[in-house]
């Protein structure tokens, strides 16, 4: 090997050796950072694990108590979890099906107050407006349902808009979203037949019927 080779070589590795001096300590630093990372984002899930189960466990304990007789006490059990975990999904599921159990029981103002209690960036909230939507046209607050469905384009949110324009006298913009509600329903589907009878109802003609022929 020529002189000048292992000249190279000792230079490259004195320029390691310095590299190393110089940067050893951010080396280091960056394998520990990446290992708290690891070991942190292990700890995060087994943290949300647990978080999890005590969550449904609650939620569970809150499901029994709807299903029991004393509705007060499920209201609190219910509270109790929108107090301790306000952002879980087990929330807002036991919130639905509270508002279901109010409904039954012909609470349908605290039925009202539960479903408005799901918060707005919820899944479930979709869910909770439509049958709030409904809740305020079975209450003559129809223009509060008008309202509350505005931005929901899907068929069944149509469909109580439909009827919520048709409480409120507004026959034309009724048949406009019953029509609307209709593009998206299956012909063999029981709701569009519904939706269907709706529209007549409002002075409309569903389309592909002979009237429309």
């Amino acid at each position: 090997m020529a002189i000048d080779d292992l000249l190279d070589e000792h230079e490259q590795s004195e320029r390691v050796r310095n590299w190393l001096k110089n940067n050893g300590a951010g080396i280091i630093g960056g394998i520990a950072l990446g290992l708290a990372l690891i070991f942190g984002w292990k700890w995060y899930g087994q943290h949300r694990e647990q978080q999890s189960q005590a969550g449904y466990a609650s939620y569970a304990e809150a499901v029994k108590a709807i299903g029991g007789a004393d509705l007060k006490a499920a209201q609190d059990k219910v509270a109790a979890l929108q107090k301790h975990d306000a952002d879980s999904i087990y929330t807002e599921l036991a919130l639905l099906q509270l508002a279901q159990a109010q409904v039954k029981a012909k609470q349908n103002d605290a039925a009202l107050a539960t479903l408005k209690a799901v918060k707005a960036d919820s899944p479930v909230k979709p869910y909770a407006d439509l049958h709030a939507a409904r809740l305020l046209n079975a209450a003559g607050k129809q223009d509060e349902a008008i309202k509350l469905l505005a931005s929901y384009d899907s068929a069944s949110a149509l469909e109580v808009r439909g009827d919520a324009l048709v409480l409120a006298g507004k026959r034309d913009q009724a048949r406009e979203t019953y029509l609307k509600a209709l593009t998206s329903l299956d012909v063999a589907s029981p709701q569009r037949q519904m939706v269907e009878i709706k529209l007549t109802n409002a002075g409309g003609t569903p389309p592909g019927s002979a009237e429309s022929i």
